[in-house]
């Protein structure tokens, strides 16, 4: 019988105004939208879920556990718009059968332009997770899972993390099931985790898909391609699948709400992430000497990184990093590391057909180009406030 390990990622970026080359204001975020974005994603999907799985935690005296990761830039948004999710998160980890994860503040690509920027980021929202939930994190995400072998050697190195969360890949698995632990080649110390794309995605993409020859999907179907599934069967996933990606309408949180019960009968149990770690011995190495992720239908940075605009965006970005931390200014770094926040590449990706409805969940703008334009007018003017600062400082 399998270990199931829940895992549920929650983040919700700043996104920027409508900005024009002949702005001169330095509120670049759009208040309004993002308070608006918060609260329809609280109501319609995180005090649900955060409500159902204490219930599941309580119905099952502990034997239901679950893994969660906040970004910084969510959870600052929820104190100020909606501190009642906050508090349902902190209610979830007194339990103790929910664990917190490690990941970079403001899920940036930082680890690929600047290791001072991505170790400051993993520190920050480290000490974060440990003010607010009472949980120093020692399992590692990166942003959107995106992993290799050297980012695994880095990590183990500078950090106190003893596990990464990671796409499992069929290429790179060869054969080998995902539902095992891992280690990264010649690093035995730390445990890989691979996300079982198959059955997470049966859930978070293909629940409500009526042409899917897996609909309708209830728990006794799930729980019974579990069967032979192996030691641990990883379910990674955003929240959002809970209320936006699939509406209440569709029946997605009836089937969480058996699915626990119904996989206790048949045997099965439940591990938050370092429960996990903690029960299997690796069964091998997992080889990625590329990069990897768990977006889209090619799994690496395509999504970010995978034209013109979007690798000059995120040129520009951390070119300007040393002249605006030289200037000392909170509220100028600020800006600027809210700037690294991956979903401002991510509206810029001219990727269609089968990942483009993924592409315009939550993006506000009506083509990659109007994205690109506006993030580069405001980059641009925080440029300028940065050589405004430097001046300043010289007299």
């Amino acid at each position: 019988m399998a270990a199931i390990c829940f895992y549920f990622q929650m983040h919700q970026p700043l996104r920027l105004r409508r900005y024009s080359v002949f702005d001169t204001a330095s509120d670049y975020f759009d208040e309004s939208i993002n308070r608006q974005i918060i609260h329809k994603v609280t109501h319609k999907c995180y005090l649900p879920l955060l409500s159902l799985l204490r219930k599941l935690v309580d119905e099952t005296s502990g034997r239901f556990a679950c893994s969660l990761s906040v970004t910084a830039a969510l959870l600052d948004q929820l104190q100020r718009y909606e501190p009642t999710v906050v508090h349902r998160m902190v209610e979830l980890a007194e339990t103790g059968r929910c664990e917190f994860l490690n990941e970079t503040s403001h899920h940036s690509l930082a680890y690929f332009h600047s290791r001072d920027e991505f170790l400051h980021q993993v520190e920050t929202h480290a000490l974060m997770i440990e003010d607010v939930f009472g949980q120093r994190p020692r399992v590692f995400r990166n942003t959107e899972l995106v992993y290799h072998n050297e980012m695994a050697a880095f990590i183990a190195e500078h950090t106190d993390c003893r596990g990464i969360l990671t796409e499992g890949v069929d290429h790179l698995l060869a054969g080998r099931s995902p539902n095992h632990i891992y280690t990264p080649p010649g690093i035995g110390q730390m445990a890989l985790l691979l996300r079982h794309y198959k059955l997470s995605d049966d859930i978070a993409f293909r629940f409500s898909n009526h042409n899917w020859p897996g609909f309708p999907l209830t728990a006794d179907k799930y729980v019974s391609w579990l069967a032979d599934a192996g030691e641990v069967v990883n379910l990674f996933m955003d929240m959002e699948t809970f209320g936006e990606h699939q509406w209440k309408e569709t029946g997605i949180f009836d089937f969480m709400a058996y699915l626990p019960r119904t996989a206790l009968a048949a045997g099965h149990g439940f591990v938050t992430v370092g429960e996990a770690i903690d029960s299997f011995e690796p069964a091998g190495e997992y080889d990625a000497p590329r990069t990897i992720s768990w977006a889209d239908t090619e799994r690496d940075l395509s999504a970010w990184a995978g034209n013109a605009m979007q690798v000059g965006a995120l040129t520009e970005l951390y070119k300007l990093e040393p002249q605006v931390k030289a200037t000392r200014d909170r509220r100028l770094i600020a800006d600027w590391r809210n700037l690294t926040t991956s979903d401002h590449f991510y509206y810029m990706c001219t990727k269609y057909f089968a990942d483009g409805e993924v592409h315009r969940y939550f993006n506000p703008y009506e083509s990659p180009y109007d994205s690109y334009i506006n993030y580069m007018n405001v980059l641009d003017h925080l440029r300028t406030r940065a050589a405004a600062a430097a001046v300043t400082a010289k007299k």
